[in-house]
């Protein structure tokens, strides 16, 4: 029987068990995928502690490659043999699962399935962040917290090809170094500068259109005072913990500031909507305008690992679990 990664209540890394599982045939609407690699998020920590409530048991991961097994009857946009790629149904961390074929997108020839486990819900994430809830343009100056990290390293690149001009906050010297060579023009170690003074600096005085929060806590309320007048403050992640609560007030105070919290997956709500996303992340991977390097693999049964490993901030771009 194929194995995976399964959680009964939710707690520390301790709490991921290597289980054999039933998959069972395909049914309407749905095909079975045998998988190649997991990609490894900060969400499935979220999922794992109980921040984002789960039904127990279940299978963590969100983002996956390989190879389609078997297809429903009614199945029409993929056949056995091709290979496939998706971002947003959960129970990526298994060796074999069932999938709704709608949510599957064929890989391009030149794109590997461990690259396409690593860069699925990172890379539709930078799209959506850079694309639609604030589209970039050529000339503007954004703010990207954790810029080497998954996430980040494909915004630094994606948002310097657009032309724009890249700050990025990290937690190290190495780190920012990584950074500048995906296209930060101007990374800030925060364990030593002071982000906000050097956000002035950069920009004149000038401030922001646009910041990008991944980081949560430590970041949120120090953000809002890199914003110009109207400027929209963009938190997407929680990886210091979720921000404390601030009064509407505050907004108005610091600017009239935009506050929204975008989730990927009421971006590709519909399969337009996923094709759209998917074709262009793949488009800027295909023509070299975005690297995507899987930076650590462990294996599938070793995810605790993985999850304490990226806990730590011990990781840098993309991190799989190889099957």
């Amino acid at each position: 029987m194929p194995h995976a990664i399964r959680i009964h209540q939710a707690g520390k890394a301790d709490v991921l068990e290597w289980e054999e599982v039933e998959v069972g045939e395909p049914g309407l609407g749905q095909v079975r995928l045998r998988q190649e690699a997991a990609g490894l998020n900060f969400i499935d920590v979220y999922h794992r502690s109980g921040l984002y409530k789960q039904k127990m048991p279940f299978t963590p991961g969100v983002e996956g490659a390989g190879v389609v097994e078997t297809v429903g009857a009614d199945v029409v946009n993929v056949k056995p043999g091709d290979r496939v790629a998706y971002a947003g149904p959960i129970g990526g961390y298994a060796e074999q699962r069932l999938i709704d074929a709608d949510r599957v997108v064929k890989l391009p020839d030149g794109i590997s399935a461990e690259q396409a486990a690593g860069m699925m819900l990172q890379g539709m994430t930078a799209q959506m962040l850079l694309r639609s809830v604030f589209p970039v343009h050529e000339g503007d100056t954004i703010l990207v917290h954790a810029a080497a990290g998954g996430v980040g390293l494909i915004m630094c690149q994606w948002a310097a090809a657009i032309g724009a001009t890249v700050i990025g906050t990290v937690g190290t010297q190495a780190k920012a170094e990584l950074a500048r060579a995906h296209g930060c023009a101007h990374p800030i170690v925060y364990s030593r500068q002071n982000f906000v003074a050097e956000v002035s600096k950069i920009t004149a005085g000038q401030k922001l259109p646009v910041v990008y929060d991944s980081v949560g806590r430590d970041t949120f309320l120090k953000s809002l005072d890199c914003l110009k007048v109207r400027g929209l403050m963009v938190s997407f992640g929680n990886a210091s913990g979720p921000p404390e609560p601030i009064p509407p007030n505050l907004l108005a105070q610091k600017g009239s500031l935009y506050l929204t919290r975008p989730t990927l997956f009421h971006y590709i709500a519909t399969r337009e909507q996923l094709e759209q996303s998917a074709g262009e992340l793949f488009e800027m991977v295909s023509t070299g305008k975005i690297k995507v390097e899987v930076k650590q693999r462990f294996a599938l049964k070793d995810a605790a690992e993985a999850h304490r490993q990226l806990e730590a901030r011990k990781t840098t771009g993309s991190t799989i679990l190889t099957i």
